[in-house]
């Protein structure tokens, strides 16, 4: 559904109409219908909400620089605009870095969350490294980058087994206008929540895979001592689309939810 907001119209996936609402914010060049099979999973017990970030997938974008600030703005306009909280939110990649952004500055909109996959800030030369990944991600075409995102997002041995699933993320992320992709990853470069993980209040589960070497554990591990009550997860043999890679995980995701 396309949920009009006074930040613009972003297209929002819902599954499940019972339940406690809870938002499902996807990683960088993705869409809100990369969490699909999750969202059937958690759709027993929880109205899921998966919503585009700016530009990606079917949500409006006015083709303008935009910060983890804004996205985590985006997301509460939509959690208003649906009348929807305090919720639960689940954000992977960029989406953990927009939950971050989210549970810190409206704490009144966040009851609990999971951080999977994702940073406070990817460290003293973030701005350079992002800047460079944002003219690949705008210059070389989109076909072209998935072999890197592929052994990026999942194991070998995911792959290996489980190839409808990586082809079905890959599929999204090829039709994900580069430059949204571009912009996001200018965004990435700038963020640093670090001094203000002191500051978020919701429970919170922290996930990290192993082999993630995007987001290594260490990144993982500083969030959770950086944030009051949290709780951290490493998994084995998983790389950085963990949530999708690892579906085992699920019900602890809405045991966590239950509280």
């Amino acid at each position: 559904m396309i949920v009009p907001t006074s930040n613009g119209r972003f297209n929002v996936e819902q599954t499940g109409s019972d339940g406690s609402p809870m938002v499902l914010l996807h990683p960088l060049a993705l869409a809100g219908r990369a969490w699909d099979p999750m969202a059937r999973h958690l759709a027993g017990a929880h109205r899921v909400f998966a919503p585009d970030a700016r530009g990606h997938g079917d949500s409006e974008w006015d083709g303008g620089s935009f910060t983890v600030e804004d996205l985590a703005a985006d997301t509460a306009a939509i959690v208003e605009a649906l009348d929807l909280g305090p919720v639960d939110v689940v954000g992977m990649s960029m989406g953990g870095c927009t939950a971050m952004a989210l549970a810190a500055s409206r704490p009144d909109l966040v009851r609990r969350m999971v951080l999977a996959d994702t940073t406070a800030c990817y460290g003293p030369d973030r701005v350079e490294q992002w800047a460079q990944r944002a003219g690949q991600a705008e210059n070389t075409p989109r076909e072209e980058q998935l072999t890197f995102q592929r052994r990026r997002w999942f194991s070998e041995r995911f792959r290996d087994e489980h190839p409808d699933e990586v082809e079905r993320v890959a599929t999204i992320f090829v039709a994900t206008d580069s430059r949204a992709h571009a912009a996001a990853c200018h965004a990435l470069g700038g963020v640093d929540v670090t001094a203000r993980l002191a500051d978020i209040r919701a429970d919170t589960l922290v996930v990290a895979g192993d082999e993630d070497y995007a987001t290594p554990p260490a990144m993982a591990a500083e969030i959770a001592e950086g944030i009051p009550g949290s709780r951290l997860r490493i998994l084995e043999n998983t790389r950085h689309l963990s949530l999708l890679e690892r579906p085992d995980l699920w019900p602890a995701i809405a045991e966590h939810a239950a509280g």
